[in-house]
């Protein structure tokens, strides 16, 4: 058995992982409160993915994203906990599904693809911040973030398949 292995298994072991499966309304209540959390951020993200393709050109870039991120990352501290706490419940077999793998890879591609936009063109947004088209660079982050997303909520609904 590999570290890694040995890590996962304690942690479906534990006594939250045991409640998770034990309790008639745990895991459906946590499950409940995951996608609540997933429907905010993924919902915040479209909303700027599609203004950055060119939709409402003229609401602020810039104003868009002040009113979204809050939302993103207070939807994170849903998802982070609620997320873990069900991949606990079930870790063993999450680590071998195929796609619980890609849906997490997927994530990871999502915070790269952010950084990168907001680290790259987001920082000229002032100069096509309304009334401007987006730049190419910004457009194909925006695409990619769509993508993305769709590939994570595909992913998330296949697990219980796979």
């Amino acid at each position: 058995m590999a570290p890694g292995d040995a890590l996962v298994a304690a942690l479906e072991q534990g006594s939250i992982a045991s409640a998770m499966r034990d309790s008639l309304w745990l895991f459906p209540l946590v499950e409940t409160v995951h996608i609540m959390g997933f429907s905010i951020l993924v919902g915040a993200v479209v909303m700027f993915d599609l203004r950055i393709l060119g939709i409402s050109k003229r609401i602020s870039v810039r104003l868009m994203a002040r009113h979204l991120l809050p939302w993103s990352m207070a939807a994170l501290l849903l998802i982070v906990p609620t997320g873990t706490l069900m991949f606990a419940s079930e870790a063993l077999d999450l680590v071998g599904n195929r796609a619980f793998v890609i849906k997490m890879l997927l994530l990871m591609l999502a915070g790269v693809n952010a950084a990168a936009f907001h680290l790259g063109s987001f920082r000229g947004a002032e100069f096509w911040d309304q009334n401007t088209p987006s730049p190419a660079g910004a457009k194909l982050h925006a695409i990619a973030s769509l993508l993305i997303w769709a590939g994570v909520i595909t992913c998330g609904r296949m697990i219980a398949y796979l």
